[in-house]
């Protein structure tokens, strides 16, 4: 039996089918079972351990054009899959398992393409806008993403038995050495918080002055830190970088735009704390078991939690959460009100318990099986 799984989605969505993959192994240890993906994000999928093959299309080069990905739904064709799952409901993704070839078509699907496949679900934890009259109303994701993903696996595949690991991923030896030694070299034994300030939404971003307070109170407690982030994060790291009062510290370091994921994967195995947004990267964290701190804005909690329950969420009560905008339209101080309203005090509260709890660079940390469900924390108003 041969087996496609389609997600060509983000970073974070693409960790979040990983549970999925152990699944399908466990309940099918025999089968052939690949995985399509963005090819800029191999780095996460590439050694899994579950996976026969990955499948990777370049959607931002050579395949972003009609005959490329004409091209590419043929290479799919070839390879004669029996079961393709298509876990992200975008153009894209549909028309690539639309047109597959295989022998059953499962999963999420755009409205045209739905008509080839054998049984299509909607994904409770995305977003929908309903037309009520006049006015359309937002009604945010109802469960976990990861959750969703089980239910195509069962009313769409015919699978009783769930397998939960928890996200997973796995990077090869060397690069777990070449991760530590960067590590090493820049801070020794000293215990280290990784920061990741950026976010896809300007609604995910929680204010980089109160970042900056946050680094500052963590190196005169002797804490090390180090900014993450990517390419596209580099202003808005230099801009919290200049509000801190112990910028010229040794104890911190800027990676921003620096790693490859897998490398960020390795580093952050030796961090004892991620503070972040609603990222990709706090995804990452929760597969390389780092105890983690996160503030969500715009994002469903339900939806897209950091799955781990030894991780803390902060969010604040205001009447627009979840409003799944990029954009907040709301002006003056109740401009971003979401994440204002998330004081430093009450994140550094849950960063020291954790800290306390934990302590340890993440690989030491043991590993829980089954506990997912991370600690929502709600500011008071």
């Amino acid at each position: 039996m041969k087996i496609l799984v389609i997600n060509l989605m983000h970073l974070g969505d693409l960790m979040l089918v990983t549970p999925t993959l152990t699944t399908l192994r466990k309940n099918f240890p025999a089968a052939h079972l690949a995985l399509l993906a963005d090819k800029k994000l191999a780095d996460l999928v590439q050694w899994n351990k579950n996976l026969d093959e990955c499948i990777l299309i370049d959607k931002k080069g050579i395949d972003d054009h009609l005959l490329s990905f004409i091209k590419f739904i043929f290479k799919i064709r070839a390879k004669k899959f029996d079961l393709v799952i298509n876990l992200h409901r975008n153009e894209r993704a549909s028309a690539l398992a639309a047109f597959s070839g295989a022998k059953k078509i499962v999963g999420y699907s755009k409205p045209f393409f739905s008509m080839f496949f054998d049984k299509v679900l909607l994904n409770p934890s995305i977003a929908r806008h309903i037309k009520r009259g006049f006015k359309v109303e937002y009604v945010p994701g109802s469960q976990h993403q990861v959750y969703s993903h089980f239910d195509v696996l069962r009313e769409a595949c015919g699978i009783e038995k769930i397998f939960d690991n928890g996200l997973e991923m796995w990077i090869p030896e060397e690069i777990e050495r070449e991760a530590e030694k960067i590590f090493r070299d820049n801070f020794g034994d000293t215990k280290v918080i990784a920061f990741n300030i950026g976010a896809s939404w300007l609604t995910k971003r929680w204010l980089d002055s109160y970042f900056a307070e946050c680094a500052d109170i963590l190196i005169e407690r002797g804490y090390g830190i180090a900014f993450l982030g990517g390419t596209m994060d580099k202003e808005i790291v230099s801009g919290c970088v200049e509000k801190m009062r112990h910028k010229d510290s040794e104890r911190l370091k800027i990676f921003t735009g620096e790693f490859s994921l897998a490398i960020l994967a390795g580093f952050l195995d030796n961090c004892v704390l991620f503070l972040t947004t609603d990222s990709g990267p706090m995804h990452i964290g929760v597969a390389r078991n780092i105890p983690i701190v996160t503030m969500f804005g715009a994002s469903p909690v339900p939806g897209f939690f950091p799955y781990d329950a030894k991780d803390v969420l902060i969010r604040t009560p205001e009447p627009c959460h979840p409003c799944g905008k990029h954009i907040c339209p709301r002006a003056g101080d109740d401009n971003l009100a979401c994440m204002k309203k998330i004081p430093v005090d009450v994140v550094m509260k849950y960063v020291f318990e954790l800290l306390e709890a934990y302590g340890e660079p993440a690989k030491k940390i043991p590993r829980v099986h089954g506990a997912y469900e991370c600690r929502v924390i709600e500011v008071a108003k």
